[in-house]
């Protein structure tokens, strides 16, 4: 599965009851577009959540989901992301971006009886009031992660 946001072909959905909304945003290059939350965007501490809609996984299976991420600027914030049935703690965390640099992240998804139907993307904001946090080339592939 590949959820870049500049193809639209995965089911992104916005969350009714947080705090703001995720919003494209333009690379730098001009070749498509991220999913971005500006620093300026609402209080310390309200979130914003996206969710992708995830079908036909199969119980029993492994899966990697590999995503670039950025967190621009200085205290900028937290970006956040949930499996939708360990919905209490969040299985990957970051907290530091001090340069513009885009990172890759990697979450190993263990299929049990129970199937994951969605991850969630969730940024908190920060104290900062530059920058970004921002999410691009989501990619869900089967079996273990690779190492780098």
């Amino acid at each position: 599965v590949d959820c870049s946001f500049s193809r639209g072909v995965c089911d992104w959905k916005q969350e009714a009851d947080d705090d703001f909304d995720w919003n494209p945003a333009d690379r730098d290059r001009g070749d498509g577009y991220y999913m971005a939350v500006p620093a300026f965007v609402g209080h310390k501490k309200d979130m914003g959540r996206l969710k992708l809609l995830l079908t036909e996984l199969k119980p029993k299976s492994s899966y990697c989901l590999i995503f670039s991420y950025r967190l621009a600027g200085d205290r900028v914030g937290k970006l956040r992301v949930f499996l939708a049935n360990k919905k209490t703690a969040p299985v990957w965390e970051q907290n530091n971006g001090n340069d513009e640099r885009w990172r890759t992240g990697k979450i190993e998804i263990f299929q049990g009886a129970e199937t994951t139907n969605s991850v969630t993307f969730e940024s908190e904001r920060g104290k900062g009031k530059t920058g970004e946090i921002g999410v691009d080339n989501v990619v869900l592939i089967s079996g273990l992660c690779p190492e780098d």
